[in-house]
Order: C-alpha cells, then sequence, then structure tokens
C-alpha cells in the first residue's frame, strides 16, 4: 500500500507541474482527447511516425481495420492525442496488465509520441501524466514503458520524472510466427 501511496504522491505532483508549463503557453489551446473509431486513420499516422523515428518503419503491418477491430470492437487497447489548437500534435497508446506480486493491474504505455516541431513544449509530458492519472483513477500498483537503448533523450525525459529502468530484466517475445510453430510442436 505504501508504493500505491508513493505512485499517487509523485503522479500528482507530475500533474501539477505539467500543468504550469501548460500555462505558459496559454497563446495555445491545449487538450487531451480519447481516440475513437473515427481516429484509426490517423493512430496509424502516428504509429507509423513513432516507428519512423525508432527506424524500424519495415515492421509496422498494421492496418487501419486491424486497429479498429482490436481497439475500438475488441477493447485491447487505448489511446490518447495531446491537441493544440485544434491539431492532434502527439498520441499515447496504452493497455492494462497485471501485477501477481503487487496484486494490481498496470498501465502499460505501448506507445507515446509527438511530432518533432512540438517537442520541448510539455505535451508529452502532459500526455504520461494523463496517463498516471487514469492509473491512479483505476487504482494501478504501477506504470510501465519499454524504450529503445539509443534513445537518450526519452531515457533522459523518463528518469527526469522519476522513472526507474528495469535493467535486471530481459523483455522476450514471441512474434505470430513463432507463436504458430510453438502451437504447432506442441500438439
Amino acid at each position: 500500500m505504501k508504493f500505491l501511496n508513493q505512485f499517487h504522491k509523485e503522479a500528482l505532483e507530475m500533474e501539477k507541474e505539467a500543468e504550469l508549463k501548460r500555462k505558459e503557453n496559454q497563446n495555445s489551446r491545449f487538450t487531451i482527447r480519447k481516440a475513437e473509431r473515427k481516429d484509426v486513420g490517423l493512430l496509424l499516422e502516428f504509429i507509423r511516425g513513432i516507428a519512423k523515428y525508432e527506424k524500424m518503419e519495415d515492421e509496422v503491418v498494421a492496418t487501419a481495420e486491424t486497429l479498429e477491430a482490436e481497439m475500438f470492437d475488441h477493447h485491447k487497447a487505448e489511446a490518447v492525442f495531446a491537441v493544440v489548437d485544434g491539431k492532434e500534435v502527439g498520441f499515447a497508446l496504452y493497455f492494462f496488465n497485471f501485477s501477481t506480486f503487487i496484486g494490481h493491474s498496470g498501465l502499460y504505455l505501448e506507445d507515446l509520441f509527438v511530432w518533432p516541431e512540438y517537442r520541448g513544449k510539455g505535451y508529452g509530458k502532459a500526455l504520461l501524466l494523463h496517463l498516471a492519472a487514469i492509473a491512479r483513477e483505476k487504482h494501478c500498483g504501477r506504470m510501465e514503458w519499454s524504450c529503445l537503448n539509443w534513445n537518450q533523450p526519452s531515457i533522459d525525459f523518463y528518469l527526469s520524472l522519476g522513472a526507474v529502468p528495469m535493467n535486471e530484466w530481459t523483455v522476450y517475445r514471441l512474434d505470430a510466427k513463432a507463436l504458430e510453430r510453438l502451437v504447432v510442436s506442441e500438439k
């Protein structure tokens, strides 16, 4: 419980700091809005944008149809947009997982991306704080995400928020082909 209280306290402090930053940019009208079914094309643009930034463009196989089905029919993930003067300038895509150790769900941030010309204005931080508030509201025990090892600007940003790298953990993955091989080989 002490961990949850500390998480909530830090989220509140971060939220206050982001509000101050947003007030500095008062000439712009800033909001965060939840992605809707009509936004699948826009979501795909942001996904391609982050893939390009991460030098992984060839790995994007998502389509508007798959995003619509997974996010809006099957409710596997959610997304929010940072909107400045009516233009979507950033997005965050997330879903909920569960920690057996702490006995609570967690919020997993899959992607956070702000178009380059809008970086450094607090919009990425505002998105992250918005998700922290959602995590707090849903009684999540933690919020996690992955970051490429070479992405030093993002690493520095996350560290400045008090995020802790999980250096003792290694991520393992079975892609769709590996899943198929595994299931077929075990029958």
